[in-house]
């Protein structure tokens, strides 16, 4: 526990100083997310109506039930959990992986990514525009990097269940899942884009399709 907690201080005050947020002009700004009006962020709730449970959350104590075809579930502890973290440019996240278990590969345009693995081992890896692969495995206590916006996974290769709290320098990094992207949007992006792209039919393209698309309640 002490060294997650000496990990978190390093990454906050690391992530103050390289923050891809707006730098805040005030103590604080807790997110009024029932302004109803459209701003870079959130705008600010009257300081007179601000608590302590504007930067409070409980969510990432204990490991999340998975219940997909990946394997993966993700937590996130960002400003639309945490309203207090608006305008601070930080954000955690915990991802707890099934046996097996894969973050498929994703992006996060708005922050880079630091992961501590609180228990398992995982292979992660990020891909840079130049396309070369960076991976490694890591175990309980290490830490990885995923550099913004670039595309990265992790994969739980043992027979037991991982987790990993991740960090990021933005109040709100956003995620974008490469396949659920491509083959999810709406409206969709046309087969003959797909087909090209990938080289393969249009019927491989439907199956991904219908593979991926949501369950119907």
């Amino acid at each position: 526990m002490a060294a997650i907690v000496t990990y978190l201080v390093i990454f906050t005050v690391i992530s103050s100083a390289l923050a891809y947020d707006p730098d805040m002009l005030q103590d604080l700004c807790v997110a009024n997310t029932h302004a109803g009006i459209k701003v870079n962020g959130f705008t600010c709730k009257a300081e007179g109506n601000v608590t302590e449970a504007d930067f409070f959350f409980d969510g990432l104590a204990k490991p999340g039930k998975v219940n997909n075809s990946v394997g993966s579930l993700v937590t996130g502890a960002n400003v639309e959990k945490i309203p207090g973290l608006n305008t601070l440019g930080v954000s955690l996240s915990r991802i707890d992986y099934a046996p097996d278990g894969l973050n498929p590969p994703h992006t996060h345009p708005r922050a880079t990514e630091m992961i501590f693995v609180l228990e398992g081992e995982l292979d992660v890896g990020f891909i840079t525009t130049a396309n070369k692969l960076i991976s490694k495995t890591v175990k309980k206590g290490e830490v990885f990097v995923f550099p913004r916006g670039l595309v990265h996974f992790q994969k739980n290769n043992g027979d037991k269940e991982a987790s990993v709290i991740a960090a990021f320098n933005s109040q709100l990094p956003g995620t974008q899942s490469i396949a659920m992207t491509l083959f999810t949007s709406t409206p969709a992006v046309p087969d003959n884009v797909l087909t090209k792209a990938f080289q393969v039919g249009t019927k491989e393209i439907v199956k991904i399709k219908t593979k991926l698309a949501p369950k119907k309640s």
